[in-house]
């Protein structure tokens, strides 16, 4: 396969992409010590809001991927630089197990931010967000994915509970993760590169590769994770192209 696209840096999807659960995806590995040695500037972005950056970094080590803890860019992280940035009192709403990560929750909360928290989502979590943003608190959500592939199938992702919150607040998330335009924008401030000379490899149409394309980056799309039959047909949608897996996508890329 004859490469197509000239560019400097590649933004890698991890889940769906690189790995599903504790198991790397069938030629991944090699494929991304390839693409290392070709030279390309590296970053993977992710959504998921329930692993710690340091535990997703040592996991994708187990794995066989050869990579950097700073190459990881989380929306969990973003959205904690933006918090602490704006100088924000939050309430975090997440996943104990990046609750550390986080740090406090503030006592007298101006801002609620919510995470994927997974089988500790409770409707009484839910509602004292609710009552919060009926009392005029803005929402920070750190995605707004509608599902996820785990070893056993599709999973609900948090997409849901914004959405739900939106509603019944009537208030609109600001989203820090995918697919914010800033979050892709991040990447390519700390690379150094404009979008048309980025490419992003990624699982899911709606905020992999719609999001790359609002930024101005080509987005290449995998069969593999979420992606969904009819995927690389949608009307709205059109990925700059479509492989059947990561391996796949670095041919293509380098040859």
């Amino acid at each position: 396969m004859a490469p197509i696209f000239s560019t400097k840096a590649v933004l890698i999807d991890l889940a769906g992409v690189l790995h599903t659960g504790d198991e790397a995806l069938p030629g991944a590995v090699r494929a991304l010590d390839r693409l290392r040695a070709s030279g390309l500037l590296l970053r993977f972005l992710t959504n998921t809001t329930r692993t710690p950056s340091t535990i997703l970094f040592a996991k994708l080590q187990r794995m066989g991927f050869t990579l950097a803890a700073s190459e990881i860019q989380t929306a969990a992280l973003a959205a904690r630089t933006l918090v602490r940035s704006r100088d924000l009192r939050p309430l975090w709403l997440v996943h104990p197990d990046i609750a550390g990560e986080m740090g406090e929750s503030a006592a007298d909360p101006d801002i609620v931010v919510l995470g994927d928290m997974g089988t500790h989502t409770t409707y009484p979590i839910l509602n004292q967000a609710f009552r919060l943003l009926m009392q005029g608190l803005p929402l920070m959500a750190m995605a707004r994915n509608r599902y996820f592939m785990e070893a056993d199938g599709l999973s609900l992702d948090m997409g849901a509970f914004v959405a739900g919150l939106e509603y019944s607040a009537g208030i609109k998330a600001e989203i820090t993760g995918k697919p914010a335009p800033s979050f892709f924008n991040a990447a390519l401030a700390e690379l150094g590169v404009r979008p048309d000379e980025a490419v992003l490899i990624g699982d899911d149409l709606a905020d992999d590769i719609g999001g790359a394309q609002a930024a101005g980056i080509p987005g290449i799309l995998v069969r593999t994770g979420k992606y969904r039959a009819g995927d690389d047909a949608h009307p709205d949608i059109r990925p700059a192209a479509v492989d059947d897996d990561f391996a796949a996508v670095v041919g293509r890329l380098i040859g």
